[in-house]
């Protein structure tokens, strides 16, 4: 039997909170090249221009199908938020970068077999506002939030931009960045939702 959010629902004009972890919980980003690589895929998909290959050939362009609004790469573990446009979206952008990213790591570690913990989940979000908790939740990952360089954390409360991240529909719902910042911070009222969060997520453990 399939766990929760392993069956995918696809739809246009929503978000989904995307995550998945190791096999066995290994670590799956082991230093800071696996974590530029992929970034580097979501970015080879997501800018504003196609991004050709070696022989000048466009890699698949998604950028008008679907947006990147906030993602945490942890050790052993990732979380990504989109806003997906087009119905296939999602799964478009996903078959490309998993794959290549597995790919990827078991040339480099001379490894064989599965990476991640069967499909990656997919918990859709049906209402705007739960959208900004599932940030603060993304972004709390990391024990040291505010300096972790995995996280899109400081695209939404600086000015640090990347061209293929959308934080935009999250962010203007705020006054202002600080106000973010002590969104972000609001410990008490973060935990008021992280039972809610919890059970979306039943079947992830985060570290």
């Amino acid at each position: 039997m399939a766990s929760r959010n392993e069956v995918k629902i696809y739809a246009e004009g929503v978000h989904y909170h995307v995550y998945n972890r190791g096999v066995n919980g290994m670590t799956i980003f082991q230093d800071e090249e696996d974590f530029s690589v992929f970034l580097n895929l979501l970015k080879r998909h997501l800018s504003p221009e196609p991004k050709l290959d070696k022989k000048k050939r466009s890699y698949i362009w998604l950028t008008k199908d679907i947006e990147l609004e906030a993602f945490c790469l942890m050790g052993n573990h990732f979380h990504l938020l989109f806003y997906q446009n087009s119905q296939n979206g999602l799964p478009r952008l996903l078959q490309a970068i998993i794959p290549t990213y597995v790919g990827y790591f078991n040339k480099k570690y001379k490894r064989y077999g599965p990476l991640l913990q069967g499909v990656y989940k997919a918990s859709l979000i049906y209402t705007d506002s739960y959208i900004e908790h599932i940030t603060r939740y993304i972004h709390l990952n990391p024990r040291l939030y505010r300096t972790y360089e995995w996280s899109s954390y400081a695209c939404y409360v600086s000015n640090k931009r990347f061209v293929w991240l959308h934080p935009e529909r999250i962010t203007s719902i705020f006054k202002d960045q600080n106000e973010y910042r002590d969104f972000v911070a609001d410990h008490e009222d973060f935990k008021l939702m992280l039972d809610e969060i919890k059970h979306e997520l039943a079947d992830h453990k985060t570290d």
